[in-house]
């Protein structure tokens, strides 16, 4: 579980830097962030049930990567603008 957790640690990091920069962002990277905000719920919720649960790991895991993409392409809009 030490690799899941670092990836809910450095989810949680990225977040945290962008949400003091979407302010500023456009409205396409603030529509973007908007939806991620809804899977970042979802996905700490289901983070916590996933600690007891066997396979859903591997599900959360993708959920957790997705939205590592998705913050990403927020930060990478940022820069440009």
């Amino acid at each position: 579980m030490d690799d899941f957790d670092d990836l809910v640690a450095d989810l949680k990091q990225k977040r945290d830097e962008l949400r003091l920069k979407i302010h500023l962002a456009s409205k396409e990277a603030q529509e973007e962030w908007q939806e991620l905000e809804e899977k970042m719920q979802q996905f700490s919720s289901r983070a916590e049930l996933g600690k007891t649960g066997e396979g859903i790991g591997d599900a959360l895991g993708k959920v957790g990567e997705e939205l590592k993409l998705g913050y990403k392409r927020i930060r990478d809009a940022i820069k440009e603008d």
